[in-house]
């Protein structure tokens, strides 16, 4: 601001409000945040222009003191007005250009895309049914939600069995429950087609267990083929070769002798570990063999329950846990990782931070 300068009051006064009225101008113009916080310094510091003359009011007579002190006050009142909407303008300004820097230009060429990939389950899925799909064997779909009667009884399971119990099924209120397995829906299949059949049953199954194997919910496959000269030796080529095929490689494969309710005779089917080859190791618990899924001829009982005759019919059966099969082959060493969303491991089920040692 301009040195105070001597003559009349009038004098002083207009002078006075011309510098004011500089001063606003100069604030409305102010062309950044900075210039604008030096003006308020210049103006409403403690040595700026109007603080000096505020300070100044002690010399002056009471009754001059109170008249002056009132149009000081009418000046700072404007100059914070100012100020202030000032302030705000520079602050949108400043919004504005960030803004306008940042936007896209829709008629540019675009900067490209990830491509997307298949999960690596629904990937697993599609292997497993192509492979039985070559064999012969028919896609089919069933109800997730069962009664007792196609999901235990007509498998052959009794009510004592520990697979109907409520620590180990969801029932819900009515007396339904969430299918345990895919094998209602062959039973459905048999009911409604009769043999001979050969059948996949694909889909999401329930189970109360959660851990590092073990998901609420999971995906099996479940194959029926029903015919007049369906044998165990045929059960055992037809898995093997489909195993081999999945994981691409010349595994050996064993049939252990096992129990289940809906076959006779039974088996538990092992591949060499893929792991340590068959040396043995961690993931195989020494044995260099690993289960992988369970299979049988059907029990002539469920034939002579749905009416069919056991003596003219026989049949193959077998179940697979798609994320057990999919573990191993992209050795994966938690199931939780398929269903955690997490994008690094989508793109790379195998990697490094994922593997089983």
């Amino acid at each position: 601001m301009d040195a105070p300068a001597s003559g009349t009051p009038e004098e002083e006064i207009e002078r006075e409000r011309s510098q004011i009225s500089a001063a606003l101008e100069r604030i409305r113009r102010a062309p950044s945040l900075e210039d604008l916080e030096a003006e308020k310094v210049a103006l409403l510091g403690r040595r700026g222009f109007l603080s000096e003359k505020l300070r100044a009011l002690g010399a002056l007579p009471p009754a001059e003191r109170a008249r002056v002190g009132a149009r000081l006050n009418d000046h700072r009142a404007d100059i914070e007005r100012e100020i202030s909407g000032r302030r705000l303008a520079l602050k949108e300004e400043g919004r504005e250009r960030r803004l306008r820097a940042a936007a896209l230009d829709a008629t540019l060429p675009g900067r490209g895309r990830r491509p997307g990939a298949v999960h690596p389950l629904s990937r697993a899925i599609d292997d497993i049914v192509r492979l039985f799909q070559a064999r012969g064997f028919v896609p089919v779909d069933g109800p997730e939600i069962e009664d007792e009667e196609h999901n235990f009884t007509a498998l052959n399971i009794p009510p004592e069995h520990p697979a109907r119990a409520m620590h180990d099924t969801f029932y819900l209120p009515d007396g339904r429950l969430l299918r345990t397995h895919t094998s209602p829906v062959q039973i459905r299949a048999l009911e409604e087609q009769g043999p001979p059949l050969r059948i996949l049953a694909v889909g999401r199954v329930y189970r109360r267990d959660a851990d590092v194997t073990h998901m609420p919910m999971f995906h099996q496959v479940e194959g029926l083929w029903v015919d007049d000269r369906v044998t165990f030796a045929g059960l055992k080529g037809l898995l093997t070769d489909v195993l081999r095929a999945f994981f691409a490689r010349e595994l050996p494969v064993r049939f252990r002798p096992s129990y289940f309710p809906f076959t006779e005779p039974s088996a538990e089917v092992d591949v060499g570990c893929v792991f340590c080859e068959g040396a043995g190791c961690r993931v195989c618990k020494g044995s260099g063999w690993l289960e992988v899924l369970g299979s049988g001829l059907v029990h002539p009982a469920l034939y002579r329950r749905l009416g069919i005759d056991p003596e003219r019919w026989s049949g193959l059966a077998f179940g697979l846990g798609v994320e057990r099969l999919t573990m191993l082959r992209e050795r994966v060493s938690d199931i939780r990782y398929f269903y955690d969303n997490d994008l690094r491991f989508l793109r790379s089920p195998g990697g490094e931070s994922y593997v089983c040692d």
